[in-house]
């Protein structure tokens, strides 16, 4: 009975320190990911590159299914992070926790939803033993990393003014990053720190100006401001060595009429450098100028060091929906690139700063315009990667073309101003040196709507998908396949890798579906 007493006694000193043991050591943050994916991009640089090289270009046709977990949800498109040993990911008003040796559920988390629209969820962020996510409805919700429990929510925008939320929070020391989506009422786009004990909110960054600030000039009036739009709906990336947070913003509204908004429309469709402890904007660099075509520009700004022109320069490279390839001096914002990646016609080239010039005959008309790139744009929200080993940046582009026409022809239009129709596409996987823009490679992928992200590795490889539910490893030097499995679905995520136990495990999702590949023992 002693013995039983004492082991009990044991037991509650050690929880603490087990329980302890499942949260984030945030130095993981600052590290290459490989026992660990502790946040959305696997590290703070958006890279996506892994490290890691077990599964190499020599043995990766023995890669088999180790296997497989099946929500029973919405399509996941969310990246699971992976810390300790367990995978947790999302669907909308949905969170798991999923042991990542073995594909068991260890707990499921439902939230109560008031509505919003649910397209679609990126993930969690964590903050030691602390989960974080957003809902449809627009609650910022924090978990308890090894049980689920509900710890508090906190709204972050009004579901009534019909923003709703489908971002990954980004931890970055003390402050939990989170951003809002919404197109149809013509509301202001917003950034928050949030602070992860309590919620509460540490600053917030607007993406339009105030009457009176920089950058109001570029908008006619406050009212034009004050329905600006410039969602920040996809997770940014951090560069802990300058302390700049890189977010990119969406495209200003009302949405593809721009009679009521005339100017460049500051700081929508942008790539803005902010201090992560205040919000205050550092600089930015605007990809589309006053657009009109629903380009928004929140694709991934992914940070490397490396050699341009002879100097190892801080460098920020960005493939916008718009079609351009940007790169960027991320200590300053100076423009270094900008080349278009798939053929386009809106623009008549770029100017002084980098920034492209628009082409006003190709606005929306009562009567159309071809444009190209389509209205998906030359990508999406599918996540890129740059591989150090290859020195390329690698994404899932789309060649295509859409009539855009206008609607509200109104001085002031609200709303969506217009509509297109996409007439034709074509999906590959592309390879861009980032010195010149100049397309090493493609890899066709096929007709269809998938939205697979890009990961590539120090084992040589590229893992992605295509068009058919096949996931695909490819040559990150030529873009030929090395292996593929189909996966019996769409595929709306982006691949990610961990190693545990001396073994490296890859990481696919499809449809409510997750598919972990490893290497036979």
């Amino acid at each position: 009975m002693k013995r039983d007493l004492r082991l009990v006694a044991l037991m509650l000193v050690l929880a603490p320190a087990v329980l302890s043991a499942q949260g984030l050591d945030p130095a993981k943050l600052l590290q290459p990911p490989t026992d660990t994916w502790p946040s959305f991009h696997g590290d703070y640089s958006g890279r996506r590159y892994s490290p890691l090289s077990q599964v190499n270009a020599s043995n990766v046709r023995s890669l088999s299914l180790a296997w497989v977990y099946r929500a029973n949800s919405a399509s996941i498109k969310s990246t699971p992070l992976e810390v300790n040993g367990v995978l947790y990911f999302t669907t909308p008003d949905n969170v798991w926790a999923v042991d990542a040796r073995t594909g068991r559920e260890l707990w499921h988390y439902v939230w109560k939803s008031s509505g919003g629209d649910h397209i679609g969820n990126r993930g969690v962020g964590i903050y030691g033993n602390w989960l974080f996510f957003e809902t449809p409805d627009n609650h910022l919700v924090s978990l308890n990393i090894w049980d689920g429990k509900e710890r508090w929510n906190k709204e972050i925008a009004d579901l009534k003014l019909e923003y709703f939320s489908t971002t990954a929070p980004i931890v970055i020391r003390n402050h939990v990053l989170v951003g809002v989506s919404g197109d149809s009422m013509d509301v202001p786009g917003f950034l928050e720190s949030r602070d992860p004990e309590t919620g509460d909110v540490q600053w917030r960054w607007n993406s339009e100006p105030r009457p009176g600030e920089p950058g109001s000039e570029t908008w006619p009036d406050a009212d034009a401001m004050e329905h600006g739009g410039g969602m920040t709906w996809m997770p940014g990336t951090y560069d802990p060595t300058l302390n700049l947070l890189y977010w990119a913003t969406g495209n200003p509204n009302p949405v593809m009429a721009g009679q009521g908004r005339k100017g460049d429309d500051l700081w929508t469709c942008s790539i803005v450098a902010l201090n992560p402890d205040t919000g205050k904007m550092v600089w930015y660099f605007q990809a589309s100028p006053h657009d009109t075509h629903d380009w928004d520009a929140v694709q991934v700004p992914v940070l490397f060091d490396a050699d341009f022109k002879g100097k190892r320069r801080k460098l920020l490279a960005q493939a916008s929906r718009n079609g351009y390839f940007f790169v960027l001096d991320r200590t300053n914002g100076e423009n270094l690139v900008s080349v278009p990646y798939v053929d386009i016609n809106w623009s008549k080239g770029v100017n002084a700063k980098g920034n492209p010039i628009r082409n006003t005959e190709k606005d929306p008309a009562t009567d159309g315009r071809l444009l190209s790139p389509s209205a998906h744009g030359g990508t999406n929200w599918q996540t890129p990667s740059f591989d150090p080993d290859t020195g390329l940046f690698y994404l899932h582009a789309e060649q295509g073309y859409s009539v855009f026409f206008l609607t509200d022809t109104d001085a002031k239009p609200e709303g969506w101003g217009g509509r297109d129709d996409k007439l034709w596409a074509r999906e590959f996987i592309e390879a861009i040196d980032y010195q010149t823009g100049k397309i090493r490679w493609t890899h066709e992928i096929g007709q269809g709507s998938a939205y697979m992200g890009v990961l590539s590795t120090a084992g040589n490889l590229l893992f992605t998908g295509d068009n058919s539910g096949n996931a695909l490893a490819l040559d990150p030097f030529k873009g030929r396949t090395l292996w593929h499995a189909n996966l019996g679905g769409v595929m709306d995520n982006a691949p990610m890798t961990y190693e545990l136990d001396g073994r490296q495990y890859v990481l696919l999702a499809a449809h409510d579906s997750l598919f972990a590949f490893t290497l036979p023992q």
